[in-house]
């Protein structure tokens, strides 16, 4: 590097990792919060460089705690130290969040999903969904409209043409 240039500055805004885009239609989302991940060395680095598998991860909350089970992080081929690639990962949420969550799940029947993971000003997080698994004829509902909206949309641009 030249004499007095300066390093290009890292972006602080969110950079998305992963997305779970089979959730919507799987679930019925409501609502959504934002999670702070804890991690180990390896983990942050091999999020950053391999985008994590969130298709099976799910938030069991006990004993005061938000726990993300079932999340895969790719281990780094040339870490000294390697990690357990679907280990429980424990969340950073407010307790007021943690009774939120507690309350959907034991009262409600309701599931708790992560939708997406990313990151934000250098420190990794998630964001988890409050759910309800949806049926198979909510599902096959859910394609009938997506196709009709399709069919609208192309409907009206060859009109315009």
């Amino acid at each position: 590097m030249a004499k007095g240039a300066k390093k290009a500055a890292t972006p602080q805004g969110d950079r998305v990792v992963a997305v779970h885009r089979r959730a919507r239609f799987d679930y019925d989302l409501g609502d959504r919060y934002e999670a702070g991940m804890v991690l180990i060395g390896s983990e942050a680095r091999s999020l950053r460089d391999h985008a994590p598998d969130l298709t099976d991860s799910w938030v069991d909350v006990h004993s005061g705690e938000a726990w993300l089970k079932g999340m895969r992080i790719p281990p780094m081929q040339h870490a000294a130290f390697g990690h357990e690639e679907r280990r429980p990962r424990k969340l950073l949420l407010n307790r007021k969040e943690i009774d939120k969550l507690r309350i959907a799940v034991e009262r409600e029947g309701m599931t708790l999903i992560a939708t997406k993971c990313y990151f934000k000003n250098g420190r990794a997080k998630v964001e988890i969904a409050v759910a309800r698994g949806k049926k198979v004829h909510d599902k096959r509902q859910t394609l009938k409209e997506r196709t009709a909206d399709r069919e609208a949309q192309q409907a009206m641009r060859r009109a315009r043409h």
